[in-house]
């Protein structure tokens, strides 16, 4: 019996296609600010916390992810907005309660080297903890561009119930719907009135890669050199290739803070 694999795939499928359908126009402008900035000598930070941080480990470095010639992407990872364990040091409990603190981000933030024409990249399915919104916030305070990566029907339910809360939507300058309900998990089981299967891994992880591929398309097409990591086993890359994408966006990232 296989009813609840199918019924989870069925889920992901129609969830993929409507990102697709209903938020390539949203994905197409943000790799479009993105590549301006790039171009420009400028970077893309990616910000999130607890689940909404794997995008930004995904984003780079990872195989068929790239630099751009003078920007890159710039993966902003809190460990103290991780976790690596459920409970004790480290553990969920502390990272949920973090997370919804007024302040801390900023002196994060602070240490960052965020500037005047880099862009934001935001992730948070609630789109209201203090993490997330605050990022926003200090993002426009400092001219970037902000793109966040949200659930719309998060945002809309807490614009009833509480008008006066800041959320991400209110932040951003392009908001992408991740498309995936309030509760994020999308199966039911019989007799259960809790759903499992989460949708927002997914989905987050889908639209990350649909910007990135956007990106080095639009960047590759203005005539800009791109050093895309690849994976070692393409035996027709040399040996050494990964090594110097990594002495490129170190090189980038030293121009950046050279900048202030």
């Amino acid at each position: 019996m296989k009813k609840y694999l199918d019924g989870y795939f069925e889920k992901e499928v129609e969830l993929i296609n409507e990102i697709h359908e209903t938020q390539s126009e949203k994905i197409s402008q943000a790799a479009h600010i993105m590549a301006e900035a790039i171009s420009s000598g400028h970077l893309i930070h990616v910000f999130g916390s607890a689940h909404s941080a794997i995008p930004a480990m995904e984003i780079f470095p990872r195989y068929g992810s790239f630099i751009g010639e003078n920007g890159a992407f710039h993966p902003l990872l809190n460990p103290r907005l991780l976790w690596w364990n459920v409970v004790g040091t480290g553990a969920v409990k502390d990272l949920l309660w973090l997370e919804r603190q007024k302040g801390y981000i900023a002196n994060y933030l602070d240490e960052q080297d965020l500037q005047s024409g880099d862009v934001l990249l935001v992730f948070s399915h609630g789109g209201v903890n203090a993490a997330p919104v605050e990022a926003a916030i200090y993002a426009k305070d400092h001219g970037l561009k902000v793109v966040a990566v949200t659930s719309m029907e998060n945002q809309l339910l807490v614009g009833k119930q509480d008008a006066k809360k800041p959320k991400l939507l209110d932040m951003a300058d392009i908001v992408i719907d991740n498309c995936v309900p309030l509760e994020d998990a999308l199966v039911n089981l019989d007799g259960k009135r809790e759903k499992v299967g989460p949708g927002s891994t997914i989905a987050i992880i889908t639209i990350t890669q649909f910007i990135v591929t956007q990106l080095a398309g639009e960047l590759n097409e203005k005539g800009l050199k791109l050093d895309i990591f690849v994976s070692p086993n393409v035996t027709e890359i040399p040996p050494t290739h990964n090594q110097e994408v990594f002495k490129k966006y170190e090189k980038i990232m030293n121009s950046h803070k050279n900048v202030k």
